[in-house]
């Protein structure tokens, strides 16, 4: 089955799906590995890990469409893309889903803020008209080639003109065709429940630690109602923590031998990324080209 329309079955099913952000094609292997259906990756790590600048819309499409490609490389799983404001007006939109698409990304959001556009949970957000959005979600709509790839629409006009704006905004984005419905920043349960009940179809909720958002599990937003929860920072800011440590220690020790527990070991690691099974694939054709030669001299 195509990850687009796996990805699709996935967020239908009675129980929430649940996305771990990813920052890079290890991370993206790493939660594969812990046994997660679907992966999803923000500009707000992308932007950490590949300029180490925080997330105002500093990189481009094509960096991030080509940072997708990597992570859906490396990884067998769905991946859900964050396509910011699609980079432009609604001929820049079509691009956009041109480019993540032939990425390989089974699923991209694009969002209503006035670019440059910055983290959702940062102060000093503004948004477009609800008329120009509904022109992007249309030409996101019909640039898609396969008609399973989810197109997302997001709305951040909660914190910048209040909760019934936003109600609004997210009931015309599900009239005019997205898939999934993402309202950015509810400060409340309430505020969440308002939103399922009063919006309906498919919502997606985020969970963003220090944000605006109260945390839940996942349990307690499946019975709110949502059909998908992304934590899409806590796995850079978890590394970020991690490498402090680490390399605090290092400096500190002036060597590893004390920092072993935290470490992978090299055995650990190359079987992590598949050294041994690309090991076995050189086998599998030296020895095919081996028994081709063999034929060849028999003959």
């Amino acid at each position: 089955m195509r990850p687009t329309a796996r990805f699709r079955n996935l967020l239908a099913a009675p129980e929430i799906l649940v996305m771990p952000g990813v920052h890079d094609a290890l991370s993206a292997k790493i939660a594969e590995a812990e046994g997660f259906q679907a992966l999803t990756m923000g500009g707000f790590a992308a932007t950490g890990v590949l300029l180490g600048e925080p997330d105002t819309a500093q990189l481009t499409a094509i960096e991030l469409a080509d940072h997708y490609a990597r992570v859906c490389d490396a990884v067998s799983l769905p991946v859900f893309a964050d396509a910011d404001t699609g980079f432009g007006n609604v001929t820049n939109v079509a691009r956009t889903v041109r480019l993540y698409e032939r990425a390989g990304v089974a699923g991209l959001f694009i969002e209503d803020q006035v670019f440059p556009k910055r983290c959702g949970h940062m102060p000093g957000k503004g948004v477009i008209g609800l008329e120009e959005m509904l022109g992007k979600l249309k030409a996101a709509l019909d640039a898609r080639v396969d008609a399973d790839l989810v197109i997302m629409a997001r709305t951040d006009a909660l914190v910048v003109e209040g909760l019934e704006p936003a109600l609004e905004r997210a009931q015309r984005f599900r009239e005019a065709g997205a898939d999934l419905i993402f309202v950015e920043s509810p400060r409340s349960e309430d505020e969440m429940r308002r939103i399922v009940a009063e919006v309906g179809g498919l919502q997606l909720a985020n969970m963003v630690e220090g944000g605006l958002t109260p945390p839940m599990t996942a349990g307690r937003l499946e019975a709110l109602g949502f059909a998908a929860a992304v934590w899409p920072v806590a796995g850079v800011f978890a590394v970020a923590w991690a490498l402090k440590q680490f390399y605090a220690g290092l400096k500190r020790d002036g060597g590893t031998a004390g920092l072993q527990d935290r470490m992978l070991s090299f055995r650990e690691f190359t079987d992590l990324v598949g050294l041994p099974e690309l090991r076995e694939s050189e086998q599998r054709y030296l020895d095919a080209a081996a028994q081709l030669m063999a034929r060849r001299g028999s003959s």
